[in-house]
Parts: structure tokens; C-alpha cells; sequence
């Protein structure tokens, strides 16, 4: 989108506050945009729709290659559109920039939700850090909100920190499981299970129905060894099938039910609180590292430092020490 297809920020916000889908999936690409012009002008968009965000239930979903994240969105978007709701799918994924095509996959296989009126999916690119990525997704975020999608879904598509820097975003976390894919109690990560609010194991249909039960139980005793969450919510593990539709109204009721708990014992806005706070630090972050980085000076030493630094003639540390100095002092001068 060229800069003479750019309009002052009210046309933005007066689309969006309209349910435009136009106007929203260019707001968004104005988010995404590296152009310092269009983050100037993104941030007045964000402004000004944020006294109209903060009404839908946030949900992540995560879940290895293979588990069936994109079927099980499809079915589970079905039903949430068919009981009324607005339904914003978006997808955070690290290594799109290496793979390519993986976050643009999802909305091929979710072909039928994609033509769905009372769904917004839309692939959220890359940058080169994860903290580029985050920031990204939660305006993107925020903007499907002030058009009046009152569920969002952010699914990970890849696997690592995207998990935490999705479940820094969300109101509930959903773990996708698959059964008989290895030990079942081995195959728990501990970190990834600690911060999911319900494990839900999918694929339970014909041969594998029997194998999701087993592991529903197995799974069940196990989260028992786990300490309590600050939300006072206990993860439940639940069994479904994406491809037959079958457990996803309990899934559903599931997390009403959640969000019935944390907003009555204060966690839910408490949460979101301290969600706004920490994205503000993670992006001071990240922009002290974006700017770093793409300082003339760091440009021009770091390669050769780089390559002292592989064949063992400069120590490490000493050298990022030289060239933050090497930043700073130029920023004082």
C-alpha cells in the first residue's frame, strides 16, 4: 500500500468503529508496516480506537505441527458464529520469515470459515524478532475488537516462545494434545502446561477415541501435581475431534465458565492490567534493540566483530560491551 493510499487517522477509526472489513484489514497493514511514517500514524489509529476495545474473551491456542489447530479452529469458529458471536482469528508464527507460507496456510485450510461473514481471519507476518511479532498481533488485535469481534482466537503456529508471548495476550490458554503420540505423562512440558488454562486433547474420534480417554485420565492425575494458578482456576482437560465437531460446545461452556470465575474473584481485569503494562515494557525493549541494531555505527563495527568473535580472537563480552559503548557514546554526542 503506497503512502497516496493512505487516509488521516478518523477515516481509519470511523471504518473500523463500522464494521468496514476494508478499512480494518488496512488499518492492520498499517500496524504491520516498518515505514516510520505509517507507525506514526498507526499509533494515532490505536489511540483513538482504544476507548472501544477490551469486550472480547481472548483466547490462545497452541499445540504442535500435526495436532490439528487449524481443523479444530474451523469447527470451533462454526459453532461460535452459529451462537451469535463475531469471531477474529489471528495467527503469530516467528519463523514465518524463514518457512514462509505457514500462517498464510492456515486461512487455504480454513477455507469455509474464511467465507463466513461473522469471521475475520488474517495472517499476521513476521518480523525479524519475536517482540516485533507480539506487538503486531495485539494491535491487530485491539482493531478487531473496536469493529465489534467480540471472540478473538490467537493461535501459535510455531512452537517455543510464541506460546509465552501469546499467553502474555490472552484471557484463556488452550493447549492442543494429540493421544498415543508418545508417553503421555512424559510428553507434558512442564513450563507450556503451567501456563495453560485447559489441555484438550484432539483427533478423538474413530480408531483414537478409546487412546484420547485413557490420556484424558492420565492427564487429568497428573495437572493434580501441579500448584494452583494466581486466577484460582483449576486447567481442565477435555477430549474433542475438530473433523467431527464433537466436545467443542463443552470446550466453549468450558470457558464461559472461566471467565464467569475470573471476572467474579477480580483475575480477569487484574490480568489485563497487567498484560497493558507488560506489552509497554516489552516493546520499550524492543525498540531500544530495533534501534541498536539499525544505528550506522553498530552496522559498521559489528560484522568484523562478529567474525573475531567465531574464530575465538575477541571474547564475547567484551566486544558487546564495546559496542554498546560505541551506541551510546554517539547518542551523547
Amino acid at each position: 500500500m503506497s503512502s497516496r493510499n493512505r487516509f488521516a487517522p478518523e477515516v481509519y477509526i470511523q471504518g473500523i468503529l463500522s464494521g468496514d472489513r476494508i478499512l480494518l484489514s488496512r488499518a492492520i497493514t498499517l500496524v504491520e508496516s516498518s515505514l516510520e511514517s505509517d507507525k506514526v500514524l498507526a499509533a494515532a489509529v490505536v489511540e483513538g480506537i482504544l476507548p472501544f476495545t477490551g469486550k472480547s474473551i481472548r483466547i490462545g491456542i497452541t499445540g504442535v505441527p500435526g495436532v490439528g489447530k487449524s481443523t479444530f479452529i474451523e469447527s470451533f469458529g462454526a459453532l461460535l458464529v452459529e451462537k451469535g458471536h463475531k469471531l477474529a482469528v489471528l495467527a503469530i508464527d516467528p519463523s514465518s520469515q524463514q518457512t514462509k507460507g505457514s500462517i498464510l496456510g492456515d486461512k487455504t485450510r480454513m477455507e469455509t470459515l474464511a467465507r463466513d461473514q461473522r469471521a475475520y481471519i488474517r495472517p499476521s507476518p513476521a518480523g525479524s524478532t519475536l517482540g516485533g511479532v507480539s506487538a503486531k498481533t495485539r494491535e491487530a488485535m485491539l482493531l478487531c475488537e473496536a469493529a465489534g469481534f467480540d471472540v478473538i482466537i490467537i493461535e501459535t503456529v510455531g512452537v517455543g516462545q510464541s506460546e509465552i508471548a501469546v499467553k502474555g495476550m490472552v484471557d484463556f490458554f488452550l493447549l492442543l494434545m494429540l493421544a498415543g503420540a508418545g508417553d503421555e505423562l512424559q510428553g507434558i512440558k512442564k513450563g507450556i502446561v503451567e501456563m495453560c488454562d485447559a489441555l484438550v486433547i484432539n483427533k478423538a474420534d474413530g480408531e483414537m477415541a478409546e487412546a484420547a480417554k485413557r490420556a484424558r485420565r492420565e492427564y487429568a492425575n497428573a495437572l493434580h501435581l501441579f500448584p494452583a494458578k494466581e486466577s484460582f482456576w483449576f486447567p481442565q482437560v477435555k477430549v474433542c475431534s475438530g473433523l467431527t465437531a464433537s466436545g467443542l460446545p463443552e470446550i466453549w461452556e468450558m470457558i464461559q465458565e472461566y471467565r464467569d470465575k475470573v471476572q467474579g474473584n477480580g483475575f480477569f481485569d487484574a490480568n489485563r492490567s497487567q498484560q497493558r503494562v507488560n506489552w509497554m515494557h516489552e516493546h520499550i525493549r524492543f525498540l531500544l534493540e530495533t534501534t541498536f541494531y539499525q544505528h550506522p555505527l553498530v552496522q559498521k563495527s559489528i560484522k568484523e566483530m562478529e567474525i573475531g568473535v567465531k574464530n575465538g580472537i575477541y571474547s564475547s563480552i567484551a566486544k558487546a560491551k564495546q559496542l554498546v559503548e560505541l551506541f551510546y557514546k554517539s547518542q551523547s554526542s
